[in-house]
């Protein structure tokens, strides 16, 4: 098979992660997905980007005037730096400080997830693909309201050639190897729920 984004591996050189209107207003109306699991797997995620020294690009939309902040927990573990851009536009690829702060990871493979589904996380993934990127959704990290628009949102967005990913795997992809002197911050970041009792198992083969 001839290489194409869909035989491409994310690296830490070619990846990036957005992260599109995750905000408390939003969040109530969740209906997909269990939001304590939305949270988490949002969360461990932006945890994990960091150990790998991934980009962040993180934006919110009429914060003020209606959806409210970022939700707190993914507030909480932001690095300093990352600003996040509040924008009016409903496709955030159509705000330009978006789009000039994607341009400017260097990156071509765009980590993205919203809320919601087939809005905040399709329409820029799909204008990045328009546009010459490898967008990938994180379906585990997004969510929306009811799940007729999930399936619509997940169905539009194969369609134009974005590639549907959980959270976990895009990042254990780009570890690459468990022998990394990272790895195992990177599974702690993680917190995948089956990873405490590999730990354990794999400490107690250590000691035997």
């Amino acid at each position: 098979m001839p290489a194409s984004k869909f035989t491409e591996r994310l690296t830490r050189e070619n990846a990036a992660v957005v992260l599109v209107d995750h905000q408390v207003g939003l969040y109530s109306g969740v209906r997909d997905i269990p939001v304590g699991e939305l949270k988490h797997n949002v969360v461990a995620l932006a945890k994990a980007a960091q150990v790998l020294s991934l980009p962040l690009v993180v934006t919110t939309t009429a914060a003020e005037s209606m959806w409210g902040p970022v939700i707190p927990e993914l507030a909480e573990v932001l690095p300093d730096g990352v600003q996040v851009i509040d924008r009016s536009t409903v496709n955030a690829w159509d705000d330009p400080r978006v789009l000039e702060a994607i341009r400017a990871t260097g990156r071509n493979k765009l980590i993205i997830t919203g809320i919601s589904t087939e809005v905040c996380l399709a329409l820029p993934a799909i204008s990045a693909t328009g546009e010459g990127f490898d967008a990938y959704a994180v379906i585990d990290a997004s969510g929306t309201f009811w799940q007729t628009k999930r399936e619509a949102g997940l169905l539009r967005m194969q369609q134009a050639g974005v590639i549907p990913i959980d959270y976990s795997t895009a990042i254990v992809e780009i570890l690459a190897d468990n022998a990394d002197p990272l790895a195992a911050d990177v599974y702690t970041a993680l917190d995948m729920p089956f990873a405490v009792l590999v730990g354990q198992i794999a400490s107690a083969l250590s000691k035997a």
